[in-house]
């Protein structure tokens, strides 16, 4: 069962741009085994930005920290090639910490800044998201001289177009959604088949006008490649009750011909709250094959029996993560 895939370009929040519902994570790109589990060359990396560019999907993410910049490097290589960025498409970058001393200065964030455009050829940056600052303060990124008043002086000069907040914990992001400064918000495993605790982060930002990236729908690997082959969730091992969760939505999916890959992508897809997800890929082949997940035809029946398999948030040892 198919249905023809459908990539309508929604408005990305208030920012004038317009995005696919799915989006090219690059962190994978970024040679990143220590977080990954395995690495990728950089010909490998090429090749498959080579192919992002070419197909329909608009919109790619990545970051300063992923591959302590190589991601971005590897992008500039393409982008060189290109001659420039293609018209119409949406880079997302992130500005971090130093990921040596944990640095998390208004001067580290502009060292970062600088270091993007320079890695990535770039005389403007279109939307970057100040990246993972629960490894912060809130009073440090918002206050004078912080992360954030740094960026919205690139913004005034015209070198970043649009600002973002990007991170984990969900009552954190609340806070800075909360505050106006954003446009956007990005999440990463916490709405997905498995854990659902972005469910409050999703309904203020709506409320708000502020776009929903929800990055990580397969929970870093385990939703796509199963947990016999791949028993990790959020980046770290994933616990036994997980495991069994996991076992259990694949036996169901198998009883309705439907790759459990397909339903934890369409998870994110089907939400209207979400503006984009960000699936990580780390082969050419990896983004027809994305496409094609996101085409199978999944009966109303078997949303309904994920759905009762149910997870308890307030499970420990289940959600440590969250």
């Amino acid at each position: 069962m198919t249905t023809p895939v459908d990539l309508p370009r929604r408005p990305f929040g208030r920012t004038g741009f317009h995005v696919t519902p799915l989006c090219i994570g690059c962190a994978p790109l970024g040679d990143m085994p220590e977080t990954f589990a395995y690495s990728v060359a950089e010909e490998h990396a090429v090749a498959t930005l080579a192919e992002a560019f070419r197909s329909p999907i608009n919109f790619l993410d990545t970051a300063a920290a992923y591959g302590d910049g190589e991601s971005e490097r590897r992008i500039g290589i393409v982008l060189r090639q290109l001659g420039g960025l293609p018209a119409g498409y949406v880079l997302a970058t992130k500005a971090d910490r130093d990921l040596t001393t944990g640095d998390f200065s208004g001067d580290q964030i502009k060292r970062s800044i600088e270091r993007s455009l320079r890695l990535l050829g770039l005389d403007h940056l279109q939307f970057v998201y100040i990246h993972d600052p629960e490894h912060t303060t809130f009073e440090n990124v918002m206050g004078r001289g912080g992360p954030l008043e740094v960026l919205q002086r690139f913004q005034d000069e015209g070198v970043i177009a649009h600002l973002g907040i990007s991170g984990g914990p969900i009552d954190m992001l609340v806070r800075y959604v909360e505050t106006g400064a954003f446009t956007a918000v990005e999440t990463h495993n916490r709405y997905t088949l498995l854990n659902r605790s972005a469910e409050p982060l999703l309904d203020v930002a709506v409320s708000r006008g502020v776009a929903v990236v929800n990055a990580a729908p397969y929970g870093s690997g385990i939703l796509v490649k199963g947990p016999d082959s791949y028993a990790r969730y959020a980046y770290q091992d994933a616990p036994p009750a997980l495991v069994e969760r996991v076992r259990a939505m694949a036996a169901v999916c198998r009883e309705y011909g439907v790759p459990l890959a397909a339903a934890a992508l369409q998870f994110s897809l089907r939400d209207p709250r979400i503006t984009s997800t960000v699936v990580g890929v780390s082969r050419p082949e990896r983004i027809a094959a994305t496409l094609e997940l996101a085409r199978v035809a999944v009966p109303d029946e078997l949303w309904r029996q994920l759905d009762a398999l149910g997870f308890d948030m307030n499970d420990p040892e289940e959600f440590r993560f969250a």
